[in-house]
């Protein structure tokens, strides 16, 4: 018999709604990107996103029940975001969907986002053999976690400052690169030599699976000062909707040797303790999730990794959708943990 699950994600700047059938099946999935609306701050403002996911909600919710050709009498349960994120943000995708199961009478299930990003990868995954190491890598999260089964995950590291989508972003910003800086990054890392500028991998005292990215940031910046990119950094700033050829017209071969020198530092860090933490839990499956997972610096370094077999998403549930909302919340609908209308948004979530 198929369950019919509605995901609606808001727990930073896309306002997503997404239809699955039995955790597997993607019936639709839309999601409305506030990129436009970001980018010309440099990042996300969070009064900013709260009030386009209030123009959003409603119409994304309703083309997603369109495109997957059924109506709110056929849903068997709703799924939302409950953390973390920004609250305000997330406070929109749950007070809606709580209003849609009140109307419709309907099971609310609440999802921890950082485990829907690791549904998105056993969606195109449903027979990853478990234990596995999820590596959860986005502008909010870096994470690993050991995977006992769905459900049942044991935190093992987290980075102790920035995120590593957040150090892309802000090495972005910091060169006068647009946002969001990651895919910038990525795609000018390969004109440039990754082992051009000589950065300093992290030594962490206490927990050695935790991660630390404001070092790194902090040398990109020292080099920037020595340097003297201020010419280069303030032509880019000129540039009116700026094209990937503009980007690298206006890099110079050793801004690009810093770009190559960053990204491979980041994924060295990455890919280190993923293979650690594999070791040390038995896993030969590892889960690479979150924003980053698209990264193709990431995924080429990934594929070289000897005795472990890495699965990324595909490229559109990479990024934050509500089909890994809805996917996250079919086993907790068959254990029927549902949650009540005193569900609260919470920034700080914790994945356990």
């Amino acid at each position: 018999m198929q369950t019919l699950i509605l995901g609606i994600e808001s727990s930073c700047d896309e306002t997503a709604a997404a239809v699955v059938e039995s955790g597997r099946e993607i019936r639709s999935s839309i999601v409305a990107s506030q990129l436009a609306t970001h980018a010309k701050y440099g990042g996300v403002v969070p009064e900013l996103a709260s009030r386009e996911h209030l123009r959003a909600i409603v119409p994304v919710v309703r083309q997603a029940l369109a495109l997957a050709e059924i109506t709110l009498d056929q849903l068997n349960a709703i799924a939302v975001t409950a953390g973390p994120g920004l609250v305000g943000s997330l406070l929109v995708g749950v007070t809606y969907a709580k209003a849609l199961c009140f109307a419709q009478q309907l099971p609310l299930v609440a999802v921890n986002h950082v485990e829907g990003h690791i549904h998105s990868v056993l969606l195109d995954n449903p027979d990853l053999a478990f234990p596995a190491l999820a590596l959860v890598v986005s502008g909010g999260h870096t994470h690993l976690f050991e995977v006992r089964g769905l459900g049942e995950y044991r935190l093992l590291g987290k980075t102790r400052d920035d995120a590593a989508g957040e150090a892309y972003d802000k090495v972005a910003k910091l060169l006068g690169y647009g946002y969001p800086g990651g895919p910038i990054i990525d795609r000018l890392a390969a004109y440039g030599n990754p082992r051009g500028v000589k950065f300093t991998l992290a030594k962490m005292k206490g927990n050695e699976l935790d991660f630390s990215f404001s070092g790194l940031k902090t040398a990109v910046l020292r080099w920037t000062e020595q340097h003297d990119l201020s010419e280069e950094i303030a032509a880019r700033k000129q540039l009116v909707n700026p094209a990937f050829e503009d980007w690298l017209a206006t890099t110079p071969s050793q801004t690009l040797d810093l770009l190559a020198s960053f990204q491979f530092t980041v994924i060295e860090e990455l890919l280190r303790r993923a293979v650690l933490s594999a070791e040390q839990i038995g896993a030969e499956s590892v889960i690479v999730a979150g924003g980053v997972a698209c990264n193709q610096g990431l995924r080429t370094q990934a594929a070289r990794a000897k005795d472990l077999n890495f699965f990324f998403p595909s490229p559109g549930l990479s990024t934050d959708n509500a089909a890994m909302i809805a996917a996250a919340a079919f086993p907790k609908f068959q254990r029927r943990e549902f949650s009540g209308f005193d569900l609260k948004a919470q920034a700080s979530l914790v994945l356990a």
